[in-house]
């Protein structure tokens, strides 16, 4: 049987390339790499709509018409950081569950997973959600592509007695907005006394979804 990390392993292919559509060597991709940082954190700081592309340029340590080497709008970059970043989150999750032994082992490390990138990179939400209106395909190819990965690995697990006989589709939707609200109220609005947002979601938190799971995937016994 397939690993469940399988879900989310980046089996697309992507195309790394200059604006004028060139394939770009190891110090261009360093150079691409450094502008999706930079533009993650000035996104986040601003907002798509007072972000600039000499604020990004600035940020990232390098000129404007470098900028336009490698992406030919400030919108470009946008979409291509939904991208990465939805890149980077699914390899978070599928690094996390790699080690699990079944389905229900596998939900709660990949929630984990999921949570830790968020708690390093918080960017994520403000983004995924611009996109909404910068860029509505975005916000959609994100969704989707975790979606597919998760509702196949869901069917797998089923087809194999590991878990109840809940539509993947739904299930997938469900337990993909679970870990999302999730992290947006454990992560994101909450501060301790200095400010500081914490570092990882609090294991209760975790442990009370994971029964709410449990509760739904756990395969039933037959009377």
């Amino acid at each position: 049987m397939s690993s469940a990390a399988d879900d989310f392993r980046l089996d697309e292919v992507e195309t790394v390339s200059s604006a004028q559509g060139r394939p770009l060597g190891k110090r261009g991709e360093a150079t691409r790499s450094r502008l999706l940082v930079a533009a993650e954190a000035v996104f986040a700081e601003l907002g798509y709509h007072d972000a600039s592309i000499v604020k990004i340029t600035e940020r990232a340590g390098c000129g404007l018409g470098t900028f336009y080497l490698y992406f030919d709008s400030k919108q470009a970059l946008f979409e291509a950081l939904v991208v990465d970043l939805n890149r980077r989150v699914r390899h978070s999750m599928a690094e996390a569950m790699s080690g699990a032994q079944n389905r229900l082992e596998a939900e709660r490390a990949g929630f984990e997973g999921f949570f830790r990138f968020t708690a390093e990179h918080p960017a994520l939400y403000r983004i995924v959600r611009e996109a909404e209106f910068v860029s509505p395909e975005m916000l959609r190819l994100h969704y989707t592509r975790i979606v597919e990965g998760y509702r196949a690995g869901l069917a797998k697990a089923q087809a194999a007695g590991e878990i109840s006989d809940i539509d993947p589709e739904v299930a997938a939707w469900a337990l993909m907005g679970m870990g999302e609200l999730l992290g947006m109220r454990y992560l994101l609005w909450e501060r301790d006394a200095d400010g500081n947002p914490p570092a990882a979601v609090p294991d209760h938190v975790i442990d009370e979804m994971m029964r709410l799971v449990n509760g739904g995937l756990a395969p039933k016994e037959r009377s």
